[in-house]
């Protein structure tokens, strides 16, 4: 049997990377769908709890972040011992292109799915061109 080694190259932080955050909840990615058209991008977020208070959508530097906190419930007086369902935060990133208008980004919350409406730019629309003889 060969022995197989692994290469390992250390490479410097860049000043763009930023310091990973702490988290004193669980934070989850939610489960998103992204669907296209000639118009825009529609995204979906599944955040079950979240409320239109709880949810933040920030675009800085060609990011998109969405973020959602949320209260945890506790009963008074009572440890949990088992637990199947687990409560927290949510966070997702998307980089976005020139590509998208983001002036007109529009966003909705309806019964825990969050609903991004991302139109393109002209610029990025299809066209058809005529043929000319």
């Amino acid at each position: 049997m060969a022995n197989k080694r692994t290469s390992v190259q250390k490479r410097e932080a860049g000043s763009s990377v930023t310091a990973e955050r702490t988290r004193n909840v669980p934070t989850f990615l939610p489960a998103t769908d992204i669907y296209e058209d000639n118009e825009k991008l529609t995204v979906l977020m599944d955040m079950p709890g979240a409320d239109r208070e709880s949810v933040s959508v920030n675009l800085e530097n060609q990011v998109l972040t969405v973020t959602a906190n949320l209260e945890i419930p506790t009963e008074e007086n009572m440890v949990a011992e088992y637990a199947e369902y687990r409560v927290g935060n949510y966070e997702r990133s998307f980089s976005l292109t020139e590509a998208i208008d983001r002036d007109k980004i529009e966003a909705s919350l309806s019964n825990g799915v969050l609903r991004l409406v991302l139109p393109k730019a002209e610029s990025a629309k299809a066209k058809s061109i005529p043929v000319k003889s």
